[in-house]
């Protein structure tokens, strides 16, 4: 007899009002661990399990809990085992990470605890039941972060008042325009996002509809229709976009079961940002389309943070040159700056 126990993601429960029309993202069920109980002639034992599937194979975590009682709890058993059942998971997929560690770090320790890390956190958000809270506060510091890396002025409190209340007094009325149309890009990607030009496109367009990329200029529809340059780094002609953002996805398709979630997100928005398909929002539409990836592939989504932003555009303009390693390594810091706020908001619920 398995009872099966299941996580609600409300992947953002967040009312934005645009128009006064009200946007909330339904809720999503992920099925994660469960309790399996096994009946004797007299008895029910109850085994706590979870089943992992990393880079094409399985684990199954087992583990026993005792005579079944009312009292039995998966998240409870979860939480008090968190750090075991954590374990045994890393050392599963340990040995995918240390295949690639070389390549993307100068610093061997840093991917294992990225790694440790993500699992600690995914066990810790399921054990707490707390994934909606969490994500809702992921939401506002990396939408804060991304659009200030581009220019944005909007204080981060404001931020929190749009998200949380759904509109502010705040003067200027683009910016709080932009930070509404982020939190209905953020949810967009992770209900319906495809990766395929149409939802990259729609992406785009959630993003910047009816928003001002200067004074008295609205973003332009669709791809780029002119040249950019990024720093010193020419990007894909305008005329090139479609075809090598279709080869760029197709790389996605062909490498998602065989090349380590890390790397795979991380070298698609490497080169995202190359081909720069559209005028401007590429950088904010391509750190979303990462975390997609990451999201897919069972990693929490990651924060680029402002106050790091040069060090991001060098390791871009860098790894554009062919030098990924340091591009890879400062990613990482990254992701890890970005999990230990996760952990710590995780552990207040």
């Amino acid at each position: 007899m398995v009872i099966l126990s299941t996580t609600i993601v409300d992947i953002l429960n967040i009312i934005s009002c645009q128009n006064s029309k009200v946007y909330k993202l339904k809720k999503t069920i992920i099925f994660m661990s469960h309790i399996e109980i096994k009946k004797t002639n007299s008895n029910s034992y109850a085994s706590f399990v979870k089943k992992v599937s990393f880079m094409g194979k399985l684990l199954v975590i087992k583990k026993a809990m005792g005579l079944e009682m009312p009292t039995t709890n998966k998240e409870k058993f979860l939480l008090d085992n968190l750090e075991r059942i954590s374990e045994e998971e890393f050392n599963f997929r340990k040995k995918y990470l240390l295949e690639i560690t070389p390549l993307i770090s100068h610093d061997p320790i840093l991917p294992e605890q990225i790694e440790l890390k993500s699992i600690i956190l995914n066990n810790l958000i399921e054990a707490k039941k707390c994934e909606d809270k969490v994500d809702l506060e992921f939401a506002k510091e990396f939408i804060f972060n991304s659009n200030n890396i581009e220019g944005s002025k909007i204080p981060p409190e404001i931020v929190r008042e749009i998200i949380d209340r759904g509109d502010t007094k705040y003067a200027d009325r683009n910016e709080v325009k932009e930070v509404k149309n982020s939190v209905l890009a953020y949810n967009y990607l992770k209900k319906s996002f495809k990766f395929n030009i149409i939802s990259t496109k729609k992406l785009y367009h959630i993003l910047t509809k009816d928003l001002e990329m200067q004074k008295g200029v609205l973003y332009p529809k669709g791809f780029k229709k002119i040249p950019n340059i990024v720093g010193n780094s020419p990007t894909t002609a305008p005329e090139h976009v479609e075809l090598a953002l279709k080869e760029l996805m197709e790389w996605y398709k062909k490498n998602k079961k065989k090349t380590h979630p890390l790397i795979l997100a991380l070298e698609f928005h490497k080169r995202y940002e190359e081909i720069h398909p559209f005028q401007d929002g590429n950088g904010r539409t391509g750190r979303l389309i990462m975390n997609k990836i990451l999201i897919s592939s069972g990693y929490q989504p990651i924060i680029v943070y402002k106050e790091n932003k040069l060090s991001y555009f060098n390791a871009l303009a860098k790894a554009s040159e062919g030098r990924t390693k340091n591009y890879y390594q400062f990613m990482l810091e990254q992701t890890k700056k970005t999990y230990d706020f996760l952990e710590d908001t995780a552990r207040k619920y």
